[in-house]
């Protein structure tokens, strides 16, 4: 079977997640759609951003970010956030916003999970800055919520974006456990 040439400007599904900064003393919310694990220990995340947007001045600013992975019951909100500039529109009242141990790197109640990132590095790129940040805190759901004993909450599916149709999917279900497979010779 032969393979049908796409383009260039093809990814793989990637999560969308919302990043929170602080913008000259203002919580400020993107919708990012280029977020990856980056190192394991000490544990590292990174967060891609075009260089055109507001958010990046609250990073370099405070050197903190957090990174919210949002459900799919926030589609609008998320959308939202990705659409208008901080620039121009307060997003400090979007969500129900709290603050870690961090003091500045602001994280959304909603959404079931959320990461307190201390900046290591900024990598510029032409149109973009890859953002590496120390994971300082990762905080889920709430006390008292069962629905975290069998792991991620399935009732409340991830949002994932693929490029470059730009269209929000969510995680399937559950298929099984990671090491489990049986080696064949």
């Amino acid at each position: 079977m032969d393979k049908i040439q796409i383009g260039q400007n093809c990814f793989i599904p990637m999560p969308v997640v919302l990043v929170g900064t602080q913008v000259s003393g203002k919580a400020n919310f993107m919708t990012v759609g280029w977020c990856s694990r980056a190192n394991a220990s000490l544990p590292m995340i990174v967060c891609g951003t075009g260089n055109h947007h507001h958010s990046p001045k609250g990073i370099e600013e405070t050197k903190t970010f957090s990174v919210n992975i949002p459900s799919s019951d926030l589609l609008d909100k998320t959308d939202y956030c990705g659409l208008v500039s901080g620039e121009k529109t307060d997003k400090s009242h979007v969500f129900d916003v709290f603050y870690g141990s961090l003091k500045t790197a602001p994280m959304i109640r909603e959404c079931p999970v959320s990461l307190e990132c201390r900046l290591v590095q900024a990598v510029p790129l032409p149109t973009n800055t890859l953002f590496i940040g120390e994971i300082a805190g990762a905080l889920r759901g709430w006390k008292g919520d069962k629905r975290w004993e069998a792991g991620f909450p399935g009732d409340r599916p991830s949002l994932f974006l693929t490029m470059p149709d730009n269209r929000y999917w969510t995680l399937g279900k559950y298929v099984g456990m990671l090491g489990v497979t049986e080696k064949s010779d």
